[in-house]
């Protein structure tokens, strides 16, 4: 792929009769969802148009800065697919001996992953909306993959439904058994012979597995993942001896694996789409910080910031690392979330 090339753009996963409702959609609509999704998500660091320099906050950027969505000689050598999985993809540690990244991989911190916080038809009405930029129209069937979707699933429900009954009248039969063996040795109890319908049982549970994974496919392309997710209070106790490798960690994680200097600054260095977080330890409650960055939809559902996927560990280390930024406070107010 040449996904690796490509900066800043970034499973297939009831349903049904919402997916019917929204193929009966015009072509205007996917647009005008793609281009209000671009607006509050990737304009402040791609422009209105795509072009670099444009959005305010892409001379602020850390290298690489954003490739320009406009360019067409470039931008159309990439597929469909590659723009996608740009997006939607999660983040690498990109720091030395932090993860694996092969050479086809994205894998540029600066460029969030939206695929914690948008579904993936959102991300392809984004794609289609990008596409748009350089003058090209978006090839992936979306309504055709929806229904391949919906298709798999009423076949999944059709395979469990099957292997349930089947296991049932197993079951009722070895029952059935055990009890007439019972009347013939003249006692109260003999106990079925559950090996009898060993076969129906296992077949029925690999069935709902496969069930429950193409209901996860459905749900994946046309629902939130964060949505009505909340985060439980966490335990941010820290041994004393571990304190440091901590804080060490949390701050490689928030520059070399989820970008977060691309949107917020400590000092000098950083973007200006969040607040400065040059005082995040005397102004920010740690629990509040980690569910925030866990889950920021879940907060603040309009919020720009994106849900990133990173772990418990990984965001009770970002946290304590923020804790620890404490700088004299400035002569001038400091900037104001701006969302």
């Amino acid at each position: 792929m040449k996904v690796a090339r490509l900066f800043a753009l970034g499973t297939v996963g009831g349903l049904i009769g919402v997916w019917a409702m929204m193929a009966g959609g015009c072509a205007s609509e996917q647009q005008q969802k793609g281009r209000a999704l671009y607006s509050h998500y990737c304009m402040h660091c791609h422009g209105e148009n795509g072009r670099q320099n444009e959005g305010f906050n892409w001379s602020s950027m850390p290298d690489p800065k954003p490739k320009d969505l406009s360019n067409k000689s470039e931008m159309g050598t990439f597929k469909d697919e590659e723009i996608f999985y740009t997006i939607y993809r999660d983040m690498k540690d990109t720091s030395p001996g932090g993860d694996k990244i092969g050479d086809d991989e994205f894998a540029v911190p600066t460029m969030p992953s939206l695929k914690y916080t948008l579904s993936e038809d959102e991300i392809w009405a984004i794609v289609g909306y990008v596409r748009g930029l350089h003058g090209m129209k978006l090839e992936f069937k979306v309504e055709e993959r929806k229904k391949e979707l919906a298709a798999a699933l009423q076949a999944a429900q059709s395979k469990s439904d099957q292997a349930t009954q089947a296991y049932e009248v197993a079951e009722k039969k070895a029952n059935d058994d055990a009890e007439q063996k019972a009347k013939e040795l003249n006692v109260n109890d003999v106990e079925a012979d559950d090996s009898t319908y060993a076969k129906e049982l296992a077949v029925m549970v690999q069935a709902k597995k496969e069930l429950n994974v193409a209901q996860a496919f459905v749900t994946n392309f046309v629902t939130r993942p964060g949505k009505g997710v909340n985060v439980t209070r966490p335990d941010l106790t820290v041994k004393p001896e571990q304190v440091a490798e901590m804080v060490e960690r949390g701050k490689r994680l928030y520059s070399n694996k989820y970008g977060c200097n691309a949107c917020h600054s400590i000092g000098a260095e950083g973007g200006k789409v969040g607040p400065a977080l040059d005082r995040a330890g005397f102004r920010l409650n740690g629990t509040w910080v980690y569910r925030w960055i866990k889950n920021p939809q879940a907060m603040k559902p309009q919020t720009r910031m994106p849900a990133l996927g990173l772990s418990d560990d990984e965001a009770k280390a970002v946290t304590m690392y923020l804790g620890t930024l404490r700088a004299p406070k400035p002569d001038a107010p400091i900037q104001k979330p701006a969302g």
